[in-house]
């Protein structure tokens, strides 16, 4: 089964849609909010090559998606 995270911000409106879609279409996540987790924070620098930018959806160590409909945020 795929594992698949997004990576946002609590304040970024483009994180808080795509959350909304995932949950409204079923689909399991694990979210992680980069300005408060560290950790999560230089996984996902290191997964975009340094991109300061959310939301970003990784599916098993992969990023599929950079930001929500043309949108992001940067952090």
């Amino acid at each position: 089964m795929a594992r698949l995270e997004l990576y946002g911000t609590r304040w970024c409106p483009y994180t808080a849609e795509v959350r909304e879609d995932l949950e409204w279409r079923g689909i399991s996540f694990v979210e992680y909010d980069v300005e408060v987790d560290a950790t999560a924070r230089e996984r996902l620098l290191r997964l975009t090559g340094g991109q300061r930018t959310v939301p970003v959806l990784v599916e098993n160590d992969r990023v599929i998606r950079i930001g929500w409909q043309g949108r992001v945020c940067a952090f």
